[in-house]
């Protein structure tokens, strides 16, 4: 099915099912502990092996020697693979670096053997005596040194100009030009990269944790060269990903490898230090903006520059991304520049692009809406667009923007804040209210499901479509369940299995919509094939309470299958509509702190986000979604920071004590806001995503808030006592 205009009738519009507040129909299997997660399928395959990763202890040069005697000698060593016994490996489409080292090393960490035997204990201990020589080079480890060194505009994306910038910027009367920083970021997930991988003949089976089935399998293959068809990948549990198992990795590449030489299967978990310093993380950035305004607050030039670093072959991170679109002003500017390091790989995590840039944008509008002497709510909402800027014939299929801010601001109690920073106290607090627009671009992408009716009334959707966590399986049965016409409990959802068909996968804020969408294309074909099968026009037939019905004439769904049953399947392909629309889902972000007037120490006391995103699906998973995207804005603002060993190339605090997060005891209160929206450009189902929306704006509405309350700018995320607790204002 091709979606390029929005359809006069739409099941969907029904809203019988889909848009209601359902608890997850996979919740039991969670909370039970029942659930099948990667490392946990002891029973998909007998006879178990297990392997141990060992990654480069140095992040740049080569392996001189690798002594593999005594590891193979020891107890339970079945197999041990590396660079040079691995046989010639391909490249897949995503993977910037080399998924298995060796002899050059290109970061620290880089996996360059797997160790397999009977037991993990064995694994891991013949892995500690294995002894590499290295010949260690000169590495390049430090952004703001690159940065300082030179670097030109990325080839990859070249400068965005509109109008005269550098002109306007000059003669604007009142200006803005600061730099803001955002540290490496790593996505810590609760279960770590697995994978449990089985030979039959020359196929494989991999069951593992990855967020995009279709793109990993054809990886998979390519990687070990064979026929994608004799590939299978089978995920139906992922523990989050965040982003970081979007692409195929080390687990996955070296379970296969060594159930191949050990000819037994084997499962592989990434230990937790090399999640950090192996898989991928989000990129540092250092960060330029220019904001020129007239007096009345109308901005005249914006300019947004933004330098990021990334292995060979790797993409910038795009922070400029959201000031392309979000306010208006004649004069642009924007672009990226791109570092060469010896790092990890660059790439996705939640909200690439938009997060880190809003964490510099957003900041910069309210040091601008100061300047001016504006209330920062109204200096955005007067900057407001209803088309591209960059292209005024390019307008927004919905943008409710200004509502976000004016109900957040409402609802919040905005009117109490005090516009002088650092006057506002709770005995021996300091308090502080900020806010910040929140911006992700809708993106959607093709997206197939396979839908059969059997005898007994029951539909079963069958699609590779993951669920990390936000709520995959639910939101599709609603759409099953919505367009055949059947109650919740009739509808089977069976996602995360190469050999279904190939839906939009988990990422990107993209799932939701295009999987569902998909789910409706395959149920528009099955309505049509029971309609046929029984003599019925589709267009006049109604699809309710397990019936079939037009005019007088009523068939039960379980009569129409009969014993055979009957099955459809198709495939969402979007249109030219996101061409001709700007498609984008907005936020307004509110919240406020309490800093310790003492010690600094900084509390999140409430939070508030107000969410336009078309149509809700599912209201519960939905703002699941949106609070622990809030909760995760609140650790990238005061404590999610990769330190960085700049002499050795690797990132120290690469485990779960040393890099920290927030947890429920850390947000008292959060409350998210849907407003009663539908974007009839964005899908049939009308929707956008909300998942990472929840947390583009938050980290900066939280260090405005720091600033209301103190009076300290701090420009440099995440925002720790170091970097503000000597320029607090005198304890009484």
């Amino acid at each position: 099915m091709k979606f390029d205009t929005p359809a006069t009738t739409n099941p969907i519009d029904q809203m019988q099912v889909v848009g209601h507040p359902l608890n997850r129909i996979d919740g039991p299997l969670k909370t039970t502990g029942r659930a099948p997660y990667a490392y946990e399928r002891h029973d998909a395959v007998p006879n178990q092996a297990y392997g141990y990763v060992i990654g480069a202890a140095i992040a740049k040069g080569r392996i001189t020697a690798m002594d593999l005697s005594a590891a193979r000698a020891a107890p339970g060593v079945l197999a041990i693979v590396t660079a040079e016994n691995a046989g010639p490996l391909g490249k897949g489409n995503y993977n910037v670096a080399k998924l298995l080292g060796g002899p050059e090393v290109e970061h620290y960490h880089q996996a360059i053997a797997i160790v397999v035997a009977a037991t993990f204990e064995q694994a891991r201990a013949a892995a500690y005596l294995v002894k590499v020589d290295y010949a260690e080079s000169q590495g390049a480890f430090d952004l703001a040194g690159a940065k300082a060194a030179g670097l030109g505009p990325s080839q990859a994306t070249p400068d965005a100009r509109v109008g005269d910038f550098a002109h306007a910027f000059a003669a604007a009367p009142v200006q803005l030009d600061a730099t803001y920083t955002t540290p490496d970021q790593s996505h810590s997930m609760m279960e770590p990269h697995a994978s449990l991988a089985a030979w039959d003949g020359d196929r494989v089976v991999v069951w593992t944790s990855n967020q995009m089935i279709d793109w990993s399998t054809g990886d998979l293959a390519r990687t070990l060269n064979m026929p994608k068809e004799k590939v299978r990948l089978i995920s139906p549990f992922i523990g989050g990903g965040f982003g970081g198992k979007l692409w195929l990795r080390t687990d996955a590449v070296l379970a296969a490898l060594g159930a191949r030489a050990a000819r037994r299967p084997v499962k592989v978990a990434l230990t937790r230090p090399l999640i950090p310093n192996n898989t991928t993380r989000r990129a540092a950035t250092i960060q330029r903006i220019r904001i020129g305004a007239t007096q009345d607050g109308k901005i005249s030039a914006i300019g947004h520059e933004s330098w990021s670093g990334n292995l060979l072959g790797g993409h910038p991170e795009n922070a400029v991304e959201q000031t392309r679109l979000l306010y208006a002003g004649a004069n642009r500017l924007t672009g990226t520049r791109l570092a060469q390091l010896d790092l990890t790989e660059g790439n996705s995590m939640r909200a690439p692009g938009e997060a880190p840039g809003l964490m510099a944008l957003e900041i910069a509008m309210d040091e601008m809406a100061e300047k001016l002497g504006m209330d920062p709510v109204e200096f955005r909402a007067i900057n407001d667009t209803q088309v591209d800027p960059s292209n005024p014939d390019r307008p927004f299929s919905r943008r409710q923007l200004v509502e976000c801010l004016r109900l957040g601001a409402e609802r919040f109690g905005w009117v109490g804040r005090s516009a002088r920073p650092g006057t506002r106290r709770e005995g021996q607090w300091l308090v502080g209210m900020g806010m910040a627009s929140g911006f992700r671009n809708n993106v959607v992408m093709r997206s197939g499901a396979r839908v059969r009716l059997d005898g007994q009334g029951v539909v079963t959707v069958e699609t590779d479509m993951t669920d990390i966590g936000t709520g995959s399986y639910t939101i599709i049965a609603q759409t099953a369940a919505e367009m055949m016409g059947v109650a919740m409990d009739k509808v089977v959802v069976r996602l995360g299995d190469s050999a279904f068909p190939a839906s939009a996968g988990s990422g990107g804020q993209w799932g939701g919509n295009s999987s569902t969408a998909g789910v409706y294309a395959a149920c528009v074909k099955l309505r049509e094939t029971v309609a046929q099968k029984i003599g019925l026009n589709s267009a006049d037939a109604v699809f309710e309470d397990g019936q079939v019905r037009t005019g007088n004439r009523q068939v039960s769904l379980a009569e129409a299958a009969g014993e055979s049953g009957l099955v459809a399947e198709d495939t969402i392909e979007f249109g030219d509509l996101a061409k001709r629309f700007q498609e984008s889902t907005f936020a307004g972000h509110f919240v406020e702190v309490g800093v310790d007037a003492a010690t600094g120490e900084v509390r999140v006391r409430r939070m508030l986000a107000v969410c336009a995103a078309g149509r809700i699906l599912n209201p519960k998973t939905a703002r699941s979604q949106v609070i622990g995207a809030m909760t995760m804005g609140v650790g990238g603002a005061l404590v999610e920071e990769l330190a960085l060993d700049k002499r050795r190339g690797f990132f120290v605090n690469h485990d779960l004590a040393g890099y920290e997060v927030p947890v429920h005891a850390d947000i008292p209160h959060q409350e998210v806001i849907f407003l009663d929206e539908v974007d009839e450009m964005s899908s049939p189902m009308k929707a956008k995503g909300v998942g990472e929306l929840g947390l583009c704006g938050v980290a900066a509405a939280v260090a405005n808030a720091i600033y209301n309350a103190t009076g300290v700018r701090v420009r440099d995320y995440p925002i720790t006592l170091d970097k503000y607790l000597d320029r607090l204002p005198e304890v009484a």
